[in-house]
């Protein structure tokens, strides 16, 4: 049965996380997030064979092992968009963070920020942008953007992202049905708290909050048109999320798109589909380094990291590690996460004899 704001209780310590790998985490959090918080969370589309192959396909190429490369203590600084990073890891926007933990996206952006990466918000936020922003500082922020039928919405969205200080907008366009996600129909699954932008907007979310309804409101024929529309209203970096195929980012470049984000939705839209890594490297060819690309879907290790960045990422994003440490620790446990994958990445990048994110990019994989 549904569980419904009344019955819905989050996890709410606030701790630091002893990380020994994400899997244990996620492990750890399904005995804590209530059963259709933890499976909207961790679930999948269809079979899920979209989401194994996000984590499987890293192992069809490999890192080779250099040595006499002098090489001590890596360095995993990176910019991005102009923001100086203390990696190239960044935060996935995800809908709905207090499923994991009563701080809901506020402790997510404590812990981002504390880190000290760019903070992805989604359209799907439960808690409003201003309280988000309290604890942030001056760490950068990006705003997701479900696009709804109505441009004048539209504009009211970009407008409350831009009020708030949003440096960049994130067109997700790879999301405009839901995805096949049987087990949040099974749970009949219903978000058991309200999201204050999609309440303001969508008016049929107010009356049910099923996932369905959300999408049964938001924008079908998603288009290059959309892409100059948003670049040109919202005077900001347009980074278009979904992309999966060569043709798809050099039309969205074409359009005024300023980065392409290499991601399959986690999985969670059209099973079938390759793993993300898969279509990464005809993606960056195809990009030629015009662009810069933010990858992600399946991160779970350094390795992992390495390899997308080898095989043309400039950054990579994760989501679901987050919402475990999330859960398991509330914004100390975010920090934790992000801490977890800079020092996998360093031991990585010395086993590897790469001193510099650069090197990395250098770097063929076999």
């Amino acid at each position: 049965m549904s569980q419904n704001q009344a019955t819905y209780t989050a996890p709410s310590k606030n701790q630091s996380l002893d990380i020994v790998n994400v899997y244990d985490l996620e492990q750890q959090a399904s005995q804590i997030i209530p059963k259709g918080g933890f499976d909207y969370i961790a679930g999948g589309a269809g079979d899920e064979y979209t989401l194994d192959q996000n984590i499987t396909s890293f192992n069809q190429k490999r890192i080779l092992p250099r040595v006499l490369a002098d090489v001590e203590n890596p360095d995993t600084r990176t910019t991005l968009f102009g923001s100086e990073l203390p990696s190239p890891i960044i935060m996935a926007p995800i809908a709905a963070h207090g499923l994991a933990h009563e701080s809901r996206e506020v402790g997510t952006a404590k812990g981002v920020s504390d880190y000290g990466t760019i903070l992805s918000i989604s359209t799907y936020t439960g808690s409003e942008l201003s309280e988000t922003s309290k604890v942030m500082g001056d760490t950068p922020k990006w705003f997701q953007l479900y696009m709804s039928k109505d441009n004048e919405v539209n504009k009211a969205i970009i407008d409350d992202a831009k009020a708030d200080g949003a440096t960049a907008i994130v067109l997700t366009a790879d999301a405009t049905v839901m995805g096949n996600r049987e087990k949040d129909k099974l749970n009949q699954f219903v978000f058991p708290f309200d999201m204050p932008i999609v309440s303001r907007y969508l008016r049929g979310f107010i009356e049910d909050r099923a996932l369905n309804n959300i999408y049964l409101e938001s924008k079908q024929k998603i288009n290059t048109d959309d892409v100059r529309f948003i670049a040109e209203y919202s005077d900001m970096p347009v980074i278009v999320k979904g992309i999966q195929a060569p043709e798809d980012a050099i039309k969205a470049i074409d359009a005024g798109a300023a980065g392409i984000w290499v991601s399959n939705h986690g999985g969670r839209q059209l099973d079938g589909a390759p793993g993300s890594f898969e279509t990464l490297a005809l993606i960056s060819e195809a990009v030629s380094k015009r662009v810069p690309i933010i990858f992600d879907s399946g991160i779970r290790r350094g390795e992992h990291i390495f390899k997308a960045l080898a095989m043309g990422a400039d950054c990579v994003a994760i989501g679901r590690p987050v919402l475990y440490g999330l859960a398991l620790g509330g914004a100390k446990g975010v920090t934790s996460v992000f801490e977890y994958f800079e020092n996998d990445l360093k031991r990585v990048m010395q086993l590897a004899g790469t001193q510099t994110v650069e090197d990395i990019k250098k770097t063929a994989l076999v």
